[in-house]
């Protein structure tokens, strides 16, 4: 068998069924090999979207979302999108074309060295010398990518190695590394800590969805009754319309959510990492509080806050030790009184579209298997805000890595990795314009994507920050010489509709709704509309700054 032919058995036997890749010379030998196998193909309009499409199949399917280039340029396009997927922990094999060994460190055409250049964003890398150890690599490969916590794997290719041949190797397929079990000492403090707590506090983190706990952290809600505050990967993890339930934290968190942190004398942090997004001013979050650390990752344990119980391994079973009802009716009638006195409002004045209102909307008339993704921005953030997720892998957004142009590439990724389900992407006039080019890969398709461009005619977030912390200085931020959004839709073939005004809304919501197809809607906003409540960067979660305050 010839080199190529291996790889792509490999990736079957892996269980691999989508690539998304764009093909070139030193990636050739393996686009031949692809031509009579089993695997879907899906070509992308830039590599950055191929890695990005990748990481939200792997986010909506949980499986290792794949991405395929050439090298040199095709190589480096990539690394945005494996950066996305290391700060995120989304479990990812990219493999790009490399010249020929003998060709390696001569400068030759296309020759990058990308097992340098990956280093500091993925789990591991691999550049491949014998014909032999194909098999053996990409089994490694998507052992390590899906394995502890989960990230991104690069196979670096030579061309040679692709066209030797060998005899036929062993596949070996779908390898998991067990779980470590929580230590038993650790999770008896754990609950005596909880036992003497007046006001326990749940902080749900990303790790929830990655290790597949959503059904324990939910039953452990319902066991102890104590209150959950999220991260923006934490969304979902226990359903929005529950009643302890507090929402988002941190920078643009809900007043209830960072209310009850600064004040909570016992904080349990499931799967998360005390992100600076989260914590605001490190030393003065959660003052009072003794701190639990549920995490299977022992490196996040006590890393940026010091736990008083860290407890290493599998959450699920951790979550599941530690149940028990605890005395703390006071404790939650003050967070449940507190979230129906600061619920958001909808009833902004003025005949401009709401944007927070429009995305409140769509979310109430939403199907029960809904998909967003979302871009970076203000949009981001009002749909971690005001759309109600069920499911944390209903909820696709580049926390970590914060990368415009994510949206539609992983919108793309998480439709063919869940064909039916309705998938609506949120962007902006900036974002959209990162990988617009995917429309291509939209309409080629066929797919059912809806698009929501929210259009302030400026980069919105940094606005907000150049009116708030820059006296408002508003250095390269106008985008009023966008194009015709409507006119570039149809163009690549795909239907679009401007929406202007709050009376032209309930119409443009029954057609992202309820329209079978591909459809963008292009939704002119007020471009002074900022994101509230606001956190100011290097201040407690305490100093919340709202539309009333500043």
């Amino acid at each position: 068998m010839k080199g190529s032919e291996i790889f792509i058995k490999a990736l079957e036997a892996e269980g691999v069924d989508t690539i998304f890749g764009y093909p070139g010379g030193a990636i050739m030998p393996v686009y031949d090999a692809l031509y009579h196998s089993s695997l879907k193909h899906i070509l992308v309009r830039h590599e950055q979207a191929a890695a990005l499409a990748a990481d939200g199949y792997a986010r909506a399917s949980g499986q290792v979302g794949v991405c395929l280039s050439t090298s040199g340029p095709g190589a480096t396009n990539l690394i945005t999108g494996i950066a996305n997927a290391y700060m995120d922990s989304v479990p990812m094999v990219a493999i790009t074309g490399q010249v020929a060994t003998h060709f390696i460190g001569t400068d030759a055409f296309q020759e990058v060295d990308m097992f340098g250049i990956s280093m500091p964003v993925v789990k591991h890398s691999f550049l491949v010398r014998r014909v032999e150890d194909l098999a053996d690599v990409v089994a490694k490969a998507f052992r390590i990518a899906r394995s502890g916590r989960p990230g991104p794997v690069l196979i670096d290719l030579p061309k040679d190695i692709t066209i030797h041949d060998t005899s036929e190797p062993c596949f070996y397929g779908n390898q998991h590394d067990s779980l470590h079990r929580p230590e038993a000492k650790q999770l008896a403090m754990a609950r005596s800590l909880m036992q003497e707590s007046k006001k326990p506090l749940i902080y749900a983190g990303g790790g929830i969805r990655i290790a597949g706990a959503v059904d324990e952290l939910r039953a452990f809600v319902n066991a102890t009754g104590i209150p959950v505050v999220t991260t923006l990967h934490g969304l979902g993890s226990v359903p929005h319309y529950w009643e302890l339930n507090l929402g988002l934290l941190g920078m643009h968190g809900t007043k209830q959510a960072n209310m009850a942190v600064q004040e909570c004398d016992l904080l349990i942090a499931v799967g998360a990492r005390f992100d600076d997004r989260v914590t605001g001013k490190l030393a003065e979050f959660a003052p009072h509080a003794k701190v639990i650390h549920l995490d299977g990752d022992p490196f996040e344990v006590s890393k940026l806050r010091a736990a008083d119980c860290g407890i290493v391994g599998d959450i699920k079973v951790s979550l599941n030790f530690l149940h028990g009802k605890l005395r703390i009716e006071e404790w939650v009638n003050t967070c449940m009184e507190r979230k129906r006195a600061y619920a958001f409002r909808y009833d902004a004045p003025g005949h401009s579209i709401y944007a927070p209102g429009f995305i409140n909307q769509i979310s109430k008339r939403q199907s029960h298997r809904t998909i967003v993704t979302c871009d970076v921005g203000q949009h981001q953030m009002w749909v971690a805000q005001h759309f109600g997720f069920d499911m944390p892998n209903n909820h696709l957004s580049s926390g970590g890595l914060g990368t415009m142009g994510f949206g539609l590439p992983a919108a793309i990724g998480a439709q063919l990795a869940c064909p039916e389900a309705k998938v609506i992407s949120f962007t902006g006039d900036g974002s959209f314009m990162m990988n617009i080019q995917e429309l291509a890969t939209l309409k080629r398709y066929n797919l059912p994507i809806k698009i929501v461009l929210f259009d302030n005619q400026a980069l919105g977030m940094v606005r907000q920050w150049q009116e708030l912390f820059f006296e408002k200085r508003y250095s390269e931020v106008d985008l009023s010489d966008n194009p015709d959004f409507v006119e570039v839709a149809k163009a690549f073939g795909i239907p679009a509709m401007r929406v202007e005004g709050r009376d032209a809304t309930d119409a443009a919501i029954d057609r992202l709704i309820n329209d079978d197809g591909p459809l963008l809607a292009h939704v002119l906003i007020d471009p002074a509309e900022n994101v509230w409540p606001l956190v100011p960067p290097g201040k407690s979660n305490s100093e919340m700054l709202e539309a009333t305050s500043v």
